[in-house]
Parts: C-alpha cells; sequence; structure tokens
C-alpha cells in the first residue's frame, strides 16, 4: 500500500504510487495525491485515460481549464484539435492513451473570479509528478510515445530537450529505465496559438503521420 504520510514539500509524487494494479489502482490513488503543492488549488487530480494497453501513447503538458473541471485529459479545444489530427495522420483516438507529464492544473488570475490563465509547471513540479508518468508507461507499455511539446519532452528526457530540433523525427532514447521509441511535435494548443494556424496544423499533421508510419 502507498505511503501517503510524506510531506508534499518533498516534492515527489512517489509515496503514493501503488507497486501493484493496473490503471484503475493508479487512477485512484492518484486522486489522493499531495506529490506536490498544485494539488491546493486544482479542482482534482486529471490522471490519463484511453486503452489500457494502447499502442501508442500521447503526453502533453498539464489539464487546462476544462479537463480540471471536468476531470479528464484532452477535452477542451486543444484536444479537440488533437483528435481531428490524429484522424487526419492515419491514427484512431480511441486507440491512444492519452495523459500529461502534470496531472493538476496549475493556473494564475488576473482577478478575483475572472478566468484561469494557464501557467507552464515548473521543472520541479515536472519531476514531482514524474512517478505518475513512470507507473502509466509500465503498465500501458506503448509500442510508441507521442511527445506534445517542450515540457512533456523535457519530463521524459531531460531538461535539454528542445522540441523545434527533433520534431517529426523518430528516436530511441532510454526513459524511466525502458528503452523507448518516441516522436515529438508541437502541443495542440500551441497550434490554436499560431498566427498561421493552418501551416502549424498541417505541420502536427506531419509529425503524427510520422508516428502512423513507425507504428505500421
Amino acid at each position: 500500500m502507498a505511503d501517503t504520510s510524506a510531506p508534499e514539500d518533498a516534492y515527489t509524487a512517489q509515496p503514493f504510487v501503488p507497486a501493484r494494479g493496473g490503471l484503475t489502482a493508479l487512477r485512484r490513488a492518484a486522486a489522493g495525491c499531495h506529490g506536490c503543492p498544485l494539488h491546493r488549488d486544482a479542482t482534482r487530480t486529471v490522471f490519463g485515460a484511453g486503452k489500457a494497453h494502447a499502442r501508442v501513447m500521447l503526453v502533453g503538458e498539464q489539464p487546462g481549464d476544462q479537463e480540471d473541471r471536468q476531470g479528464k485529459p484532452f477535452v477542451g479545444p486543444a484536444g479537440g484539435l488533437l483528435d481531428r489530427a490524429l484522424a487526419d495522420a492515419g491514427l484512431d483516438p480511441a486507440d491512444a492513451y492519452v495523459t500529461n507529464a502534470v496531472k493538476h492544473f496549475k493556473f494564475t488570475r488576473s482577478e478575483p473570479r475572472k478566468r484561469r490563465i494557464h501557467k507552464a509547471p515548473t521543472l520541479r513540479e515536472t519531476t514531482a509528478c514524474g512517478p505518475w508518468l513512470a507507473a502509466e508507461l509500465d503498465r500501458v507499455e506503448p509500442e510508441l510515445i507521442v511527445v506534445l511539446g517542450a515540457t512533456a519532452g523535457k519530463a521524459l528526457l531531460g531538461s535539454s530537450f528542445r522540441v523545434t530540433r527533433v520534431r517529426g523525427t523518430v528516436l530511441e532514447e532510454e526513459v524511466h529505465g525502458r528503452p523507448q521509441r518516441l516522436v515529438p511535435t508541437v502541443h495542440p494548443s500551441a497550434v490554436l496559438r499560431a498566427d498561421d494556424r493552418e501551416g502549424a496544423y498541417r505541420g502536427l499533421v506531419a509529425d503524427l503521420k510520422v508516428a502512423a508510419q513507425a507504428l505500421g
């Protein structure tokens, strides 16, 4: 049984991660994670979702406003765009497992009761959440990881990761002690923010086609 007595200033989720059990056990345990202070302001833990033994795992940064409210990853505008891009690339979103490097929504407000504005997690917060991502990889055992954006890339591959250098390529790296194949690309939210949204979308689809080809 996981030890939930660890102080949150230790900045690690490890004591909360159960050693045994599948994704259901992980999801249940993650709901009570206090491994870093982000849980204080978030509505709930947003754990990964999808096929238990999916061939492809998609890893993003952190939940957004809608994800935090609904408790599911990639259900907001970026998630809708990602589903469309996956389908256009020949990948069925229903066959994937989707998750985030950080499981709690980090945000700021310009004024009280105003809209919650996404705030990027720190490396310390991303590292604290790493044991959950490692556990998901252990249970799902995907053939390929699609890395969505810089934060996810740094969580999986280290702080020197730069998505612009390696996007749309197949990498073979050790991740949490296991050899993995990865295809990095931009986060779909970056497409939504792009000045040339159509061009950015085409680039995302092109990268996802590389992932589809790698799966064969």
